[in-house]
């Protein structure tokens, strides 16, 4: 398209909604910003600081030392805190049986909204997570909602665990995955949702090609 759009994905965790939006920003040459780096990125940083979500005024006390970015890397955007690269600590099964906690923490919330609407202020941005098409991006031009069948979702996690030298089971993983869904979508601020206007996506049985095509596909009907 000659005019540059923001496009909003949010879904359940772990249905690949980090994988859709890494190759749909690719093949636009579009930014991708991964709002749940972002919100791992902050649940590393307090359990690294023995901190838990209860330590409100703690949690207050440090939201503003910390700084999180984005940085191409070989085409690849990799998530900064204070300086910091953060890769495979973003994805060990300590951070991901603690993030939903420190997620609906309100002043946690405002803080990372603010950034994520900064980052997408400027038209060409792909920015998945799970309010990012009822609360950061409300007016984004593309919305889709993205879901998956619970067994296959918590394969998928597993195998990329797996891959990544994270030793956990399925069964841990798939308990996991269901207790993140029930705590972000029961959340006060932000609570997991499918807005209005957004497209569904059931991507149990594509391929990631598959899925690349269906969204690509409702970018081109845009055109008219």
């Amino acid at each position: 398209m000659r005019n540059r759009i923001n496009i909003a994905i949010d879904g359940l965790s772990g249905c690949g909604k980090s994988t859709l939006a890494k190759a749909l920003a690719r093949h636009l040459q579009y930014k991708y910003i991964d709002t749940g780096a972002m919100y791992r990125a902050i649940t590393w940083y307090f359990l690294g600081h023995n901190i838990d979500a209860q330590q409100l005024d703690v949690i207050q006390r440090h939201l503003p030392l910390m700084d999180i970015d984005f940085r191409n890397e070989n085409g690849d955007n990799k998530a900064y805190l204070n300086g910091i690269a953060l890769n495979d600590e973003l994805n060990t099964p300590e951070v991901s049986a603690h993030v939903s906690e420190f997620a609906v923490i309100a002043d946690i919330r405002y803080k990372l909204v603010a950034l994520q609407q900064k980052m997408g202020a400027e038209k060409g941005v792909v920015m998945d997570g799970r309010d990012i098409g009822t609360v950061v991006l409300p007016l984004a031009d593309l919305k889709i909602f993205v879901i998956c069948d619970d067994n296959v979702r918590a394969m998928r996690r597993y195998r990329e665990l797996h891959a990544r030298n994270i030793e956990t089971t399925i069964e841990e993983v798939k308990a996991n995955l269901i207790s993140r869904d029930k705590i972000d979508s029961s959340r006060t601020i932000g609570p997991l949702s499918m807005a209005e206007d957004a497209i569904l996506l059931d991507n149990s049985y594509f391929t990631p090609e598959e899925q690349l095509e269906f969204v690509l596909n409702r970018i081109n009907q845009l055109k008219h």
